[in-house]
């Protein structure tokens, strides 16, 4: 099973100072946990997409070619890219420039949005939500596979024998499908025969356990049994006692908390998070034993190919994500490989 890290670059207000970060710090703090990562020996690292002030990064590709100047053998990944919205020529061709900048290891997670506001900038009509990204998606799978296309479909001009280049060096590209519990979703990535990672921020496996039992059922119905890989991606922090790792609830409240009046968001209290960093439950909050613990029962209820966990969320402080990090490749990833392998 690979391990890796996820930020979704988000950007809150400092309870100290009273103030956000500014982006150019937010940024080079995530070049530095990609970096950090990739020394410490994990597997994948994986960097949100996103088109509000709430977050710092919008162009995914950009800021993991930075990481790959300055890493050598980690993976890097969107998560996810906002297919409906872009032009998947542009995608691709991002994506092929930085899989030859890191020598063959970035990818592509493409999905559709949790949130509505790139398909206002990009003008898109969110009643084509769904279908921008089915008919993208399918010209992105032609463009890794062919060095000239011919297409035509209603949410991009036509391609006419039109040059793909610069070609990836890994052939083809890897697409993972991001996929954030819709059972279509699972089955679309299931019946196209496309590794899925599944976006859960909380709630006992059984529940995830119902996307990956449609996703592998759609893809050995269309006959695609070997290509099926499953990911997780879910909040995760080790803390050096199961009491310093539930001290970190202020910062998840403030993550997860609506930022305006009837915004986006969930209250979560403390009797909530506490419950729902239990064991049997997806988030990944607690001390390096219980995190083993966690990971390997997510590994036996989901058959997990890869395993991400989301490192910096709610403004926690550089020291705190950095530690957490080398907890998680020092600590935990020895011992869940060694029960995996």
């Amino acid at each position: 099973m690979e391990l890796g890290v996820i930020s979704l670059s988000d950007i809150q207000t400092d309870p100290a100072t009273g103030r956000p970060p500014g982006y150019q710090q937010r940024v080079e703090e995530i070049v530095g946990y990609a970096t950090l990562s990739d020394r410490t020996g994990l597997d994948v690292f994986a960097l949100g997409e996103h088109h509000t002030r709430d977050f710092a990064v919008s162009s995914p590709a950009v800021v993991l070619a930075a990481a790959a100047a300055r890493t050598s053998t980690i993976r890097l990944t969107s998560g996810v890219t906002v297919l409906p919205v872009l032009d998947p020529l542009r995608v691709y061709q991002d994506f092929a420039t930085l899989d030859l900048l890191s020598n063959g290891r970035a990818e592509i997670a493409a999905g559709r949005s949790a949130f509505t506001e790139p398909f206002d900038i990009f003008g898109v009509d969110i009643a084509d939500y769904d279908a921008a990204f089915s008919e993208k998606l399918d010209l992105l799978l032609q463009l890794r596979t062919n060095d000239h296309v011919t297409w035509s479909g209603k949410f991009r001009p036509p391609l006419h024998d039109a040059p793909v280049t610069p070609r990836a060096a890994q052939n083809p590209l890897p697409v993972w499908l991001g996929v954030g519990g819709s059972p279509a979703s699972a089955e679309r990535a299931g019946r196209l025969g496309l590794p899925m990672i599944l976006g859960y921020i909380g709630g006992p496996l059984t529940h995830a356990r119902r996307t990956v039992d449609l996703y592998r059922a759609a893809g050995e119905r269309a006959g695609h049994p070997d290509k099926l890989r499953v990911g997780i991606s879910t909040h995760f922090y080790a803390g050096a006692t199961p009491q310093a790792a539930r001290q970190t609830f202020p910062y998840y409240h403030q993550y997860l908390r609506p930022k305006t009046p009837g915004g986006r968001g969930f209250v979560v209290d403390q009797a909530q998070f506490d419950a729902g960093t239990r064991r049997g439950n997806a988030i990944m909050i607690g001390s390096s034993e219980q995190l083993i613990e966690k990971i390997l029962d997510a590994h036996q209820a989901l058959g997990l190919d890869r395993f991400l966990g989301q490192i910096d969320w709610g403004g926690m402080p550089r020291e705190a994500v950095t530690d957490s990090i080398h907890r998680y490749a020092e600590e935990i990833a020895p011992a869940v490989r060694g029960a995996t392998t």
